[in-house]
């Protein structure tokens, strides 16, 4: 069964407030603009009118504002695809091979979504195709295990625009992880639809009928050898079965009725069969109009945030940030670990990526969730509720994990929400409060029930709490006294000699935490690392030891500092044995392969690891011992809230005198060079004149 016979599937003819899909708005009042539809299967017209063109514009205008107005947080996207598309759309003529198209992104932000509510903005709904490239999806006969066939199932004709959607495609994988080719049964066409639009007809089919017309011979002078069997009986109206002519008709592209092609003799059918495989024209079916979405999760790409699907503490802004970076480079480096170089060449260069969403999208996303089940409830029982504020920051809370996209937020908010609305009308109508008004709804102060406030008829407040279950809460709340004291102390370690050093805020820091026992500092990431960013580093990496050692004492110092130590540690060597910081300069490494030229000898570079650690673990005590009073604000800031935030340290540390900056998050590459690098080229120059500070000539060794 073609899951694309219906022009709209039924979650979107009738959308469900309840179940919507993840990252969508609900529909908005706007018009739809009115598509311009290619006729399908017609000859070449004459060229489009100025006002066609005009049409055609404004239709991709209002279908850009249209899913502006439905989707959060992707407006950039948005734009990038609708010029991706606009040539495609407005003066197809121009298109001699398909338009391709990738959309790369973390799970739940709304890539394929976008591709279907384009397809029906613009027309296309009855024209399109998608296709999970994982191979699954479609059953397992040979029509649904290659694209032809999936196409020719199709309301796409020849030479026709249509759209094609290749979803999950990250999972069709030609290459393995150790480089090795990977043998792939199903879809092995798509590469030469990619490549021009032209695919030739499936060999095997060709083959099946050549087969069967060859039986049909056979069984025909068999008959004509029992001719007394069949004395008196009426001969075969049908020759060919149902499925055979289906195929016949679609290979050999003939427009004549099913029932037709079943009655026709063997003789007829092999004329047409030589006839076709003699021409060259009608050989190839032309797709080179398809515009094709190839969406897919590219983890190598999004290393950083991909795999931190447990992650619901660190602030959604840093994630959106980490993921605002990646750019053309990246996702060819990603397709690489994947693909052979020519089949990432035929995706071509129109790579769109998905940045992961903000904070304020979650916000917005939450917002509007709560507001269609206040207005549902309302539509249904006429009880009016307001959330507030304190109960949209606990959804938050409790609610976004900034790796997983909208998912998980539109499942928290259901569970948290939906028994409780219901409750909480059930309850307004048994009291026979006046509807009226809106009923707020806030949290209590135990972060367990929800409050129900409301006027009675007498206007005295009336109110009622609802049990609620705020998992995430319950999780980062740190009831021990002692197990917060101690996850204070060494977070404020790291945190304050990170200021003193780098004079940059860390972008939060954090002991109330749900994904691990433990606490965390966040870092901005450096784009050039110096040999004093490096030693700075590892004094970061075991100032929450010394912390501990200051405050607790030596010998109440705990294990929480073990990867500490062995990050620190790893630093350190590539400080001495990789980068050539140290007193030796030879590259020193560990290897088997006998033509890697390397040093190899590691041993001598153990001691110089260890003082290296030794030097730096005493500058990180001189630094927290000169700085008590920072290090006793943060501690108690810690444990009053559970976390800080950039402003909030750079206010904390004025208090100490200690002057810091709050990096400006402005463009795609926020990470950071602490280096006045311009500067000193600036004073190198002047130095030196302008000229270089030395220009051997050709006699001087350094030209050998």
């Amino acid at each position: 069964m073609n899951p694309f016979n219906n022009p709209v599937p039924p979650h979107l003819r009738h959308p469900v407030p309840h179940a919507a899909p993840a990252g969508v708005r609900p529909l908005a009042s706007t018009p739809q603009p009115a598509p311009v539809r290619a006729q399908q299967g017609e000859p070449a017209r004459a060229p489009a009118s100025r006002a066609e063109l005009a049409q055609r514009q404004q239709a991709l205008t209002d279908a850009a504002l249209q899913l502006k107005a439905e989707l959060f947080g992707i407006d950039d996207v948005i734009d990038r695809v609708i010029d991706a598309i606009r040539a495609w759309y407005v003066l197809p003529q121009l298109i001699t091979r398909p338009v391709i198209v990738c959309l790369w992104g973390l799970t739940g932000t709304g890539k394929t979504q976008l591709t279907r509510r384009l397809a029906q903005l613009l027309g296309f709904y009855d024209r399109f195709v998608e296709v999970q490239m994982d191979g699954f999806s479609h059953g397992a006969s040979y029509r649904s295990s290659s694209i032809s066939g999936m196409l020719g199932d199709s309301g796409i004709h020849e030479g026709a625009p249509g759209m094609l959607v290749l979803d999950e495609f990250q999972r069709f994988r030609t290459v393995s992880t150790k480089g090795e080719e990977v043998k792939v049964e199903r879809y092995q066409d798509v590469w030469t639809l990619l490549s021009d639009g032209r695919l030739p007809p499936a060999l095997s089919a060709l083959t099946n009928i050549e087969r069967k017309l060859a039986d049909a011979h056979y069984e025909a002078e068999r008959a004509d050898d029992n001719e007394d069997e069949r004395a008196g009986k009426k001969p075969y109206r049908f020759q060919l079965d149902a499925w055979d002519a289906q195929e016949l008709k679609r290979m050999l592209k003939l427009s004549e009725p099913l029932a037709e092609i079943m009655q026709w003799p063997p003789t007829q059918v092999q004329a047409l069969f030589t006839r076709f495989q003699q021409s060259l024209s009608s050989w190839e079916t032309d797709y080179s109009k398809l515009l094709v979405f190839v969406c897919g999760n590219l983890d190598e790409m999004y290393h950083e945030t991909a795999q931190r699907v447990e992650d619901c503490d660190t602030d959604a802004d840093i994630f959106h940030r980490l993921t605002r970076k990646l750019s053309l480079i990246d996702v060819k480096k990603a397709l690489s670990e994947r693909f052979k170089p020519e089949q990432i060449a035929r995706l071509g260069n129109e790579h769109v990526i998905y940045p992961s969403f903000n904070k304020a999208t979650y916000e917005q996303l939450i917002r509007n969730l709560c507001t269609r089940y206040c207005d549902d409830i309302a539509a249904q029982c006429g009880v009016r509720f307001a959330i507030g504020q304190d109960v949209l920051d606990e959804l938050y809370a409790n609610a976004v994990f900034p790796a997983q996209g909208t998912r998980p937020l539109f499942s928290s908010v259901h569970a948290i929400l939906s028994a409780n609305l219901v409750n909480a009308a059930l309850w307004v109508l048994e009291q026979q409060l006046p509807l009226a008004q809106d009923f707020v709804i806030a949290l209590a102060a135990d972060k367990r029930h929800l409050v129900v406030h409301g006027l009675g008829g007498q206007g005295d407040v009336q109110q009622a709490q609802f049990g609620v279950t705020l998992e995430l809460n319950r999780l980062k709340q740190r009831a021990n006294a002692d197990f917060r004291a101690l996850l204070a102390v060494h977070e404020a370690g790291h945190g304050l000699v990170y200021c003193l050093l780098f004079g940059q805020a860390p972008q939060e820091v954090k002991i109330n935490i749900a994904s691990f026992e433990g606490g965390y500092n966040s870092f901005a990431g450096l784009k050039v690392t110096t040999r004093q960013n490096a030693l700075d580093m590892m004094c970061v990496g075991l100032a929450g030891r010394v912390a501990e050692e200051l405050v607790f004492g030596e010998m109440a110092c705990t294990t929480g500092a073990e990867q500490d130590y062995k990050q620190v540690t790893a630093e350190a060597a590539r400080f001495i044995r990789h980068h050539g910081f140290g007193t030796r300069l030879s590259r020193t490494d560990v290897t088997v392969e006998l033509d890697n030229h390397l040093n190899t000898d590691v041993e001598p570079s153990n001691a110089a690891i260890e003082e290296l650690l030794q030097s730096q673990y005493q500058r990180a005590s001189t630094l927290l011992g000169q700085h008590r009073g920072a290090l006793t604000r943060l501690v108690e800031a810690l444990m009053d809230h559970g976390m800080i935030a950039q402003p909030e340290m750079q206010a904390l540390m004025a208090q100490s005198g200690v002057a810091i900056a709050v990096a400006a998050h402005t463009g795609p590459d926020e990470a950071l060079i602490l280096e006045p690098f311009a500067a000193r080229l600036a004073a190198f120059q002047q130095k030196t004149g302008g000229q270089p500070a030395h220009a051997p000539d050709s006699e001087s060794p350094a030209c050998l």
